[in-house]
């Protein structure tokens, strides 16, 4: 016999305390009755409905390339979803507030175990709500699907909806996290699997965990498509910061080139993703490839010898969040200096030891989680917040006596 999970939803919504809301719903219609045209032209998708006619509640997950990921998620399923967002959304004031009364996102904070997130999935499951996550809690700089913990495992076993998968495809093409605009070329959303209780249940953690990886993974750093902005290049700087030459540098970008600034060897970044060096050779075809030999160096790099050297220093802008509720602007102009054992922030020493965490937010925000500080960074827009995030991980993968293969450098 069918379950009437509708009448069932309505009967708890009724109830005092619940986080699913009667007005959710209607919220949800009203928003995509304006967003989905916009969406649909803006980033030239394709998206593929989710057939639910019984009218049950999922888990969603979804690769992440598009900083309009969820909107994707929200044009394919009919209904309102509840989608895990980090804790930076929160602490916008009153913009945070009408957020959580108009659709009541899930709160999570990044790079921790959030266990008061977890119970909150919980309760919505119980309430008959349909949630929507992305397991890399991050957006692709290079075109793969990202790390994502197999502490997911846990999450799908405690809320024990049906799993389904979608995947974006195209999306780095269109949209890379590092450029501020957007190529002309096309896309897809899709669901590609439903994955029901009964299967996963009688699946070990290993197994459902490679399941899902196998699931998740796009590879777009090397395909055939095309994706043109005469941009296309503008702001690569934001997460690279090796050169094959030079070892550490910077780099500065126009157009479709991007330079580096010590040897000056220049990179065109075509249309088709393809990377080609201007006067000479350069070794990689692909962002992927730069990628990972960026990762590789910083894996094999000395930090002891940087310890009173300084690696990087950045003009910026710095602020305070006070999670879930405020940002407070602490210096409009200071700096932020990088050595191989430590972060100093306008002046304060915050040594690797002490702090809990540091990950970057969007394109090139900075958050440093150290003590019950969190302070967020804002530079130019050509800022590099990645290399903080992977010298800090490189430093405490080194001492945990982490293995270069094992070396997880925050993304």
């Amino acid at each position: 016999m069918i379950k009437n999970y509708y009448t069932k939803r309505m009967y708890i919504m009724k109830k005092k305390n619940t986080w699913i809301k009667p007005w959710h719903g209607l919220v949800r219609n009203i928003a995509f009755a304006i967003l989905e045209p916009y969406t649909k032209w803006k980033y030239n998708i394709s998206i593929e409905k989710i057939e639910n006619p019984e009218n049950r509640p999922f888990l969603i997950l979804m690769n992440h390339q598009t900083a309009f990921d969820q909107f994707f998620i929200g044009m394919a399923f009919d209904g309102p979803v509840y989608y895990l967002a980090t804790e930076d959304i929160f602490s916008l004031g009153w913009i945070s507030r009408l957020l959580d009364f108009l659709v009541a996102p899930i709160p999570i904070k990044k790079q921790t175990t959030d266990l008061k997130a977890v119970k909150t999935c919980v309760k919505v499951a119980k309430e008959g709500g349909t949630i929507a996550l992305f397991p890399e809690g991050n957006r692709t700089f290079h075109g793969r699907t990202l790390y994502f913990k197999p502490s997911i495992v846990k999450l799908i076993r405690l809320i024990k909806l049906p799993i389904i998968i979608m995947r974006a495809e195209g999306g780095f093409g269109i949209q890379p996290r590092w450029s501020d605009v957007v190529r002309k070329g096309s896309m897809r959303a899709y669901p590609s699997r439903i994955i029901e209780p009964e299967e996963y249940e009688a699946l070990s953690d290993e197994t459902l965990y490679e399941l899902l990886q196998n699931e998740l993974y796009v590879d777009e750093t090397d395909c055939a498509a095309s994706f043109y902005h005469k941009k296309n290049a503008e702001y690569m700087e934001r997460f690279l910061y090796v050169c094959p030459d030079c070892g550490l540098t910077t780099y500065k970008s126009k157009n479709d080139i991007v330079e580096c600034q010590k040897c000056h060897q220049q990179i065109q970044y075509l249309p088709n993703k393809k990377l080609q060096g201007i006067k000479k050779p350069f070794p990689f075809s692909t962002i992927g490839q730069w990628y990972d030999y960026q990762c590789n160096y910083i894996c094999r790099l000395d930090l002891q010898s940087f310890q009173e050297t300084l690696m990087y220093q950045d003009k910026i802008k710095l602020f305070q969040v006070v999670l879930y509720k405020y940002k407070k602007k602490l210096k409009n102009s200071a700096y932020i200096c990088l050595y191989g054992n430590r972060i100093i922030l306008d002046g304060i020493c915050l040594d690797f030891d002490s702090i809990h965490s540091i990950t970057v937010l969007g394109k090139n925000k900075l958050n440093i989680y150290t003590g019950n500080q969190v302070y967020q960074i804002k530079g130019s827009k050509s800022f590099n917040a990645l290399k903080y995030v992977n010298i800090y991980f490189h430093y405490q993968n080194v001492r945990k006596g982490a293995e270069n293969n094992e070396q997880f450098l925050g993304l």
